[in-house]
């Protein structure tokens, strides 16, 4: 039976919109598959790991008829890639395989039924909307995704917090040592909420949304959330729990502060890093009029010591710091300047975009 007939193109886009989640090997097989269904001139691929599924479709692939069947998402992917541009795909289902033929290659893929596949929960009908612009979001997702704990034994640390209220979208993210927030306005929907988004799907939505002005639909409701844009559908469960406070961790505002150029301060932290403990990571800022010296030692008694000339007439502070933190919020940020803020040398500190008030990113400080 002919399933598809189409070129590399237009399947490879498709498919790989939903790889991201598939696991090679997997204690359930067919979890390792992707649901390949062709129904109303639509093919779609789907797959799931029971946490997270995403659904891609077309209307570019031609067919006849309906179909559903499952296949190694993987192993479908890697033959795709290895074929050349513009190849013309045939795909055939011969009893319980599918056939893949493109010139003179013929690959045989294992199926498995269709029914088998795992349905992910639909919602109760009581879902929250919102719409906000794919670029948008996608910076959101990229100001704070790094301050995500991963692993964490305390579970609702492995994800980002989205606060929905005032017509505003607010991200937050957290490990316990330091802590990213940023906000922004809704194209649509006054919903009043706050779930938890775990850390896979954040970051399958970072690989899947595009910087452009196209709207993404949000739908929360009670166990689940739902992004829905371009031609793909991404379902998840939430992370039950209570996520930490986090108007108390961001301080109040600090006299002691400079602004500095983002990417002299970038290279500065990173030479100095090459000499810091491998294992804490810790450098010093040393804060004096007009200067800032990062320094860094490690357990061969090496020292290294950048300078930074900067406009400064606060207290001196000697505060340290893991570089890493500091490496992670300059790297995903794409601002000219950087505005560093500090109490004293026991206090968190916090570091901003210069005349954005909608970003803010507090480290805690380090003994050394």
């Amino acid at each position: 039976m002919l399933l598809v007939k189409t070129d590399r193109e237009a399947l490879l886009k498709t498919l790989q919109s939903v790889t991201g989640i598939v696991e090679r090997r997997h204690t359930l097989p067919i979890l390792s598959n992707v649901l390949l269904e062709g129904k109303d001139n639509i093919l779609s691929f789907t797959a799931t790991d029971l946490e997270i599924q995403v659904r891609a479709a077309s209307s570019e692939v031609k067919f006849e008829g309906e179909f559903a069947v499952t296949t190694s998402a993987k192993k479908l992917q890697d033959i795709l890639r290895a074929l050349a541009e513009s190849t013309k795909i045939t795909l055939d289902q011969i009893d319980s395989k599918i056939l893949v033929k493109a010139g003179k290659s013929r690959f045989n893929l294992q199926t498995l039924p269709a029914d088998d596949f795992p349905k992910f929960p639909t919602g109760d009908g009581n879902e929250q909307s919102i719409k906000i612009s794919q670029k948008i979001l996608r910076s959101l997702l990229n100001q704070v995704q790094f301050a995500m704990a991963q692993q964490d034994i305390r579970y609702y640390l492995n994800g980002m917090l989205v606060v929905l209220n005032d017509g505003k979208i607010r991200v937050v993210a957290t490990d316990g040592h330091r802590l990213s927030y940023a906000e922004a306005d809704l194209e649509t929907g006054n919903v009043n909420t706050e779930v938890i988004v775990p850390r896979k799907t954040v970051m399958e939505l970072l690989r899947l949304l595009t910087d452009s002005d196209e709207s993404v639909e949000v739908e929360i409701g009670k166990s689940q959330i739902k992004f829905s844009f371009n031609n793909v559908s991404l379902n998840s469960k939430i992370v039950e729990g209570k996520f930490p406070d986090y108007t108390k961790v961001i301080p109040a505002a600090y006299s002691n502060s400079f602004t500095v150029d983002r990417i002299t301060l970038l290279q500065a932290l990173q030479r100095a890093a090459i000499l810091s403990n491998e294992k804490f990571r810790g450098i010093r800022m040393v804060l004096t009029k007009d200067s800032v010296s990062i320094i860094s030692s490690n357990s061969e008694q090496e020292e290294a010591q950048e300078e930074v000339e900067i406009k400064y007439d606060g207290d001196p502070i000697d505060i340290g710091f893991n570089v890493s933190y500091l490496l992670d919020v300059l790297n995903n940020s794409n601002s000219q300047d950087v505005e560093c803020s500090f109490g004293d040398s026991n206090s968190s500190g916090v570091f901003t975009l210069p005349g954005n008030h909608t970003f803010k990113y507090v480290v805690m400080p380090m003994r050394i």
